[in-house]
């Protein structure tokens, strides 16, 4: 493991803490840097309202190649940290380990699949302590189906254009303590027409430009309370050797290497 990098499961335990809520119970200790920041920017106050953006396969790598298309992030963001997830670097696997904050042994998803998470996360932390939590995902993806079975609300859509119109509407409704949104299509493309096709690009800077949109929503919509406001991809991805086209090789991951496993998260803390 790249020791310079902070695990994907100290996520659950950050967000936690931030929002004055317990962890989740086999949940990893949080990220101090993080939640040290957070207390200096609400004034030792806690988050009372939890947005926290998911975009798929959102790489470290990309984010270093293509940094000047994450403008609109940067200078929204109050800190972006590396952060290494678990293996195997899929989907699934990863967003258990973010929301249960423990290994894929504890949680119980070691592949690609999908069944629902019985391991205590952030979510059943949520709802123990009298709050609302929610996620909007696109059908069939492992947000819209890990962590069902909870008494939460789940808006489930078959376009990531409905996802974000529902996620900028329940901003505007304030009825939830903390709203979780995945979109899924830079991942989508990415498979199909490699990391770096046209398509995917333009995807990746959509998810950029979806995460600009909630900040300033939020500033807007919800300046009386104090938010954070996340940016959490769950892995990498990098291109196999066989071509689809002419110049285009499929994306994947789920493999051992910094490609995959290695992302960044951001964090902004908006509001009193």
């Amino acid at each position: 493991m790249n020791e310079t990098y902070f695990s994907i499961k100290t996520t659950a335990a950050t967000i936690a803490e931030i929002a004055g809520v317990s962890p989740p119970r086999r949940a990893e200790a949080g990220n101090t840097a993080v939640v040290k920041k957070a207390a200096a920017a609400f004034g030792n106050k806690k988050a009372d309202r939890v947005f926290l953006y998911n975009p798929d396969a959102i790489a470290n790598w990309l984010f270093r190649k293509y940094t000047r298309w994450f403008e609109s992030v940067l200078v929204r963001s109050s800190l972006q940290i590396p952060v290494r997830c678990v293996m195997p670097s899929v989907t699934p696997v990863c967003f258990a380990s973010m929301y249960t904050g423990a290994d894929p042994e504890i949680h119980g998803i070691r592949v690609y699949e999908k069944p629902v998470v019985k391991t205590d996360t952030l979510f059943d932390v949520y709802l123990r302590e009298g709050k609302k939590p929610a996620i909007v995902s696109t059908e069939g993806n492992s947000m819209s189906k890990i962590f069902l079975e909870r008494n939460m609300d789940y808006f489930i859509y078959d376009t990531v254009e409905k996802c974000n119109e529902k996620a900028a509407e329940l901003i505007h409704n304030d009825e939830h303590d903390m709203i979780v949104l995945y979109n899924g299509d830079y991942d989508y493309y990415m498979h199909r027409h490699g990391s770096e096709g046209e398509i995917p690009l333009t995807k990746l800077r959509a998810n950029i430009e979806t995460y600009a949109n909630i900040h300033d929503r939020i500033m807007n919509e919800w300046a009386g309370h104090r938010t954070l406001l996340a940016f959490l991809p769950d892995h990498g991805c990098h291109d196999l050797d066989d071509k689809v086209g002419e110049n285009e090789k499929p994306g994947s991951h789920g493999l051992d290497m910094p490609e995959d496993t290695e992302i960044i998260h951001m964090y902004s803390f908006l509001g009193a």
